[in-house]
C-alpha cells in the first residue's frame, strides 16, 4: 500500500488578515495538510522507516500519534468525552509511534482525518474563551483558544521530525 490510495489534503496558506479565530483554524488545518504532504508518495515500508538510532520516530507513527492527540485534547480536554487511546496501550504507550509491519498508513490516514473531522465538530460551537468540559491528566482545564495554539505547535514541532525523516528516506525537501 502507498499513500496513493489515500486521499490528498490540500494544504492552503493560511490568510494574513483573518481574525484570531479563523486565524488559529487555518494555521492548525495548514499543518495539519502539511505532515499528510509529507507522507505523500512513499509506501507503507518507508513511511515505517526510523529516523536515526536510538529514536524510532517513523512518518506512519507521526499519523497515528497525531490522531491520539487530535482524539485527546479535543474529545477528552474540550468535550469530556473520555475516549479511550486508538494505538497506545498500558504496555506500550508510545504504540502510536511503534508501528509493525500490519500497521498501514491507509488505516492510520483514515483514523487521523475522522478524528480530525470531530475535532473541528466539536470545536464549532463554542468560541474561544469556552473552557472544556474534560480535565487534562495534569488535572488542569483548558480553553479552546489554548487548545487550538497547543494544537499548531504539536504539529509544528511534529512536521519538523517530518521534515527530518522525509529527507532521509528520499531526499524529499521543502515546506
Amino acid at each position: 500500500m502507498t499513500t496513493e490510495g489515500t486521499e490528498s489534503v490540500p494544504r492552503v496558506d493560511p490568510s494574513t488578515t483573518s481574525g484570531e479565530r479563523e486565524a488559529l483554524e487555518q494555521w492548525l488545518d495548514f499543518h495539519r495538510a502539511t505532515l499528510a504532504t509529507k507522507c505523500e508518495g512513499l509506501d507503507d515500508a518507508q513511511l515505517r522507516t526510523p529516523s536515526a538510532p536510538p529514536s524510532d520516530l517513523n512518518l506512519l507513527g507521526l499519523v497515528r500519534h497525531m490522531a491520539e492527540v487530535e482524539r485527546g485534547w479535543f474529545r477528552n480536554v474540550l468535550a469530556g468525552e473520555k475516549a479511550e487511546w486508538i494505538y497506545s496501550t498500558e504496555e506500550d504507550r508510545d504504540r502510536d509511534i511503534h508501528a509493525t509491519e500490519e500497521d498501514t498508513y491507509e488505516e492510520a490516514f483514515a483514523t487521523w482525518q475522522a478524528e480530525i473531522v470531530h475535532a473541528r465538530a466539536l470545536a464549532a460551537p463554542h468560541g474561544l474563551d469556552h473552557l472544556g468540559v474534560g480535565v487534562h491528566r495534569s488535572g488542569e482545564s483548558f480553553n479552546l483558544r489554548w487548545i487550538y495554539l497547543h494544537m499548531i505547535e504539536e504539529y509544528a514541532r511534529h512536521n519538523g521530525h517530518a521534515d527530518l525523516l522525509r529527507e532521509r528516506i528520499d531526499g524529499a525537501t521543502g515546506d
